[in-house]
């Protein structure tokens, strides 16, 4: 169990990020065509999973927005953005603010993912949710990075994701 905090105040998580080095845990989540998409579907890319609890939150929209941008100019990569929001949400998201270069999955339907990764909220205000949680896999899906950050309203390290990407 990881311990985060909300304005301050103490939350946790179901568990730890995975390590790195490790390789990551398949998953299947829901596109925004409300079809299945699995890890296995990214084979032979480097993957960041930029995780957060919902897109209606400011913090949330920013984070999609920034990999959204920084995406455009990485080779062989994908952006994941992933939350338990419900696939119409992020796909009404996505097209008023323009956003092409991610890909939204959520993790609603058997909300699995976030109890694989560690990172599903299970306590205090948010409790069910995801966790604020950078992933950064290399083409052969071995974990190369990761941040869970510590207070929920702050945004990632975003230069640290892409950094880890580039070396890979």
């Amino acid at each position: 169990m990881a311990t985060v905090t909300l304005k301050g105040n103490e939350i946790h998580t179901s568990g730890e990020l995975p390590s790195v080095g490790s390789l990551a845990r398949e998953f299947t989540l829901t596109r925004g065509d409300l079809s299945s998409s699995s890890l296995d579907d990214y084979k032979g890319k480097k993957i960041v999973m930029n995780i957060f609890p919902s897109i209606d939150t400011g913090t949330c929209a920013q984070s999609v927005r920034q990999f959204n941008t920084e995406a455009a100019e990485l080779d062989n990569t994908v952006v994941l953005c992933i939350s338990r929001d419900l696939p119409f949400a992020l796909n009404r998201f996505c097209a008023a603010e323009g956003i092409e270069n991610v890909e939204t999955l959520s993790d609603f339907k058997d909300r699995n993912f976030g109890k694989d990764y560690g990172l599903e909220f299970v306590d205090g205000p948010l409790q069910g949710l995801l966790s604020r949680v950078i992933i950064a896999l290399d083409q052969n899906g071995s974990v190369i990075h990761t941040e869970q950050v510590q207070e929920t309203v702050e945004e990632p390290n975003y230069k640290a994701a892409l950094e880890a990407l580039m070396d890979a």
